[in-house]
């Protein structure tokens, strides 16, 4: 049996992955911060017929990511087949105006504490040569998201990582891949809400932002759907190293590639929405322009 190792599990891709998994015939453990507050988890668990094995654990902290893993690892043999790195935290905020402390709050959970996880296990993946580390990136950590400073350079920071990750285990038979999902159905939505605009400067930046992600809500893609492609990349025969998913996924990593540095900075500069939305359209083939 396959044990695998989901971070973040109690909400989004990471709870819709763990069940997935869990109904492949994997033994899955779902880190949470509060076992208290994981009754949807167990409860969608029930009706799929599956169970999840929760693990109380905080990616942000050292001790937390060291006893969680002790547990999982004491349970299973020393075994984890699969570890995958879902737990994140978005962030708000333009260069000017975001502190550095944010982008060090933002960087230790959503790069760090995937450091934290993945040297838990790769010890003994290295020695069973074999295993796949899946890290849950972004379509922000493949384009610098308009307002969103601190969560993209977490992201992008997580993806070369994970770039350098794959060729560091080549040797060792430790598959590594890079989930890069768009818009998809997860409180992560509802809670990214604020828009820090303390020099008023940066109205239409944040406004644009919001309007991404209004009219991606209406066509926002079943994290269950991620939590295919997941299985998939981790099984497959001819693996990637990365995967773009969800709506606006593979529309923006395509179009990005297809852009010249000089064009993704002047997708900046219209100072009407209407031209902002417009010119986004052609780059990307997406409407934004209502929700």
């Amino acid at each position: 049996m396959t044990i695998s190792v989901v971070t973040g599990a109690n909400s989004g891709i990471g709870r819709a992955t763990a069940i997935h998994l869990a109904q492949q015939g994997h033994d899955v453990y779902g880190t949470v911060r509060s076992v208290d507050k994981a009754g949807k988890l167990l409860a969608m668990a029930a009706d799929a017929g599956v169970e999840i094995n929760l693990v109380e654990l905080d990616v942000a902290d050292d001790e937390s990511v060291r006893a969680g893993f002790a547990r999982i690892l004491d349970e299973t043999g020393g075994r984890a087949d699969v570890l995958v790195n879902n737990a994140g935290i978005g962030g708000n905020a333009v260069a000017e105006e975001c502190p550095p402390s944010s982008y060090l709050d933002i960087m230790n959970v959503n790069l760090c504490g995937a450091v934290r996880c993945l040297q838990q296990v790769l010890p003994g993946m290295r020695a069973r040569h074999s295993g796949a580390i899946v890290n849950i990136t972004s379509i922000a950590g493949r384009i610098a998201a308009l307002a969103q400073s601190p969560y993209v350079t977490s992201k992008w920071a997580l993806e070369g990582l994970s770039e350098g990750l794959a060729q560091e285990l080549a040797p060792f038979g430790i598959r590594v891949v890079i989930i890069e999902p768009g818009v998809t159905k997860s409180a992560i939505f509802a809670k990214n809400i604020d828009a820090p605009n303390q020099t008023g400067a940066y109205d239409a930046q944040y406004r644009r932002m919001f309007q991404f992600y209004a009219a991606g809500h209406a066509h926002a893609t079943d994290p269950f759907e991620v939590g295919r492609l997941i299985h998939h990349a981790i099984t497959t025969d001819e693996p990637q190293l990365r995967y773009a998913v969800s709506w606006a996924g593979p529309e923006i990593v395509a179009g990005r590639q297809g852009m010249s540095d000089e064009a993704w900075v002047a997708l900046g500069a219209p100072d009407d929405d209407a031209d902002y939305f417009a010119a986004f359209a052609s780059a990307f083939g997406l409407d934004i322009s209502s929700s």
